[in-house]
């Protein structure tokens, strides 16, 4: 009697889940390794593997080769097998990306003159509340102490155009505490979930397909829409394992949308 075939396997459902229509997805992005060991070097993306991103007068900003640090002797990477904590090993401030090609380092305070310029290093929690409005700043600041967020690691800087960047990394005791963060606090659908002091009224950013970033790390774009002031503001939350980050672009006028999304692509690489 012949034997019956054995039933197709079925697929594992990925542990991520999407949050809302319209977020944009993890994809799979492959990186060279250049190095032995823990030093891994990661290539900049080519103009034409990114949307948007195809002219040499497309206004990308040249950034420097990026290159993961060295993890301590015995440590995983924060997505390696065994790693169920999804722990960052790495000097956070390592992991903060490096300026662009023409940046000044700092830049200028916010529209409320009480926003931090970070110099790349480590910033304390009220330099990261600062950020949201006053009124959502006491409850932000008690979250972050419930969780006990271990690090803020923080880089800021203006470019020759005004356009002004600021990226914040909070670190965790595991990815589970900082995907409720996450989720609880910071992403918020079509809204994120807590305004900006810069930008209260920001939306989500449908406007772009998906792009190539590391399949562990979680994105959230928000823009903010016409009308508006004099400044115009976009931001980004990634979510990696132990790790929150908060990207923050202004210019007066318009943002320019390609040097935003680069900057958000290059760093969820350095933290996947």
């Amino acid at each position: 009697m012949p034997v019956p075939p054995a039933p197709p396997k079925r697929r594992r459902p990925s542990a991520r889940v999407l949050r809302a229509v319209g977020r944009w997805t993890a994809a799979v992005t492959v990186f060279g390794v250049f190095c032995a060991g823990t030093a891994y070097g990661i290539t900049r993306l080519e103009r034409h593997e990114v949307p948007g991103l195809a002219t040499e007068s497309d206004g990308r900003w040249e950034y420097p080769r990026l290159t993961l640090p060295a993890l301590p002797s015995g440590s995983p990477r924060p997505f390696a097998q065994g790693n169920e904590a999804e722990i960052h090993h790495a000097d956070l401030r390592e992991l903060l990306i490096p300026l662009p090609e023409g940046a000044e380092e700092g830049g200028k305070a916010g529209k409320d003159g009480g926003l931090p310029s970070p110099k790349g290093g480590w910033v304390t929690v009220e330099d990261y509340t600062a950020l949201y409005e006053k009124a959502d700043r006491d409850e932000l600041r008690q979250r972050l102490a419930d969780d006990a967020v271990r690090h803020i690691a923080a880089r800021g800087w203006v470019m020759p155009d005004g356009t002004r960047t600021s990226v914040h990394l909070l670190r965790f005791n595991s990815g589970a505490v900082a995907g409720d963060l996450h989720a609880e606090v910071l992403y918020g659908g079509l809204v994120p979930g807590l305004p900006l002091a810069e930008a209260p009224e920001s939306e989500m950013d449908e406007s772009r397909p998906p792009e190539a970033v590391p399949e562990n790390v979680e994105i959230e774009v928000y823009d903010e829409p016409k009308p508006r002031g004099e400044a115009h503001t976009r931001h980004a939350y990634l979510l990696a394992g132990d790790t929150v980050a908060l990207i923050v672009q202004t210019r007066e006028g318009t943002a320019p949308a390609v040097p935003f999304r680069q900057t958000v692509i290059l760093q969820a690489q350095l933290l996947g």
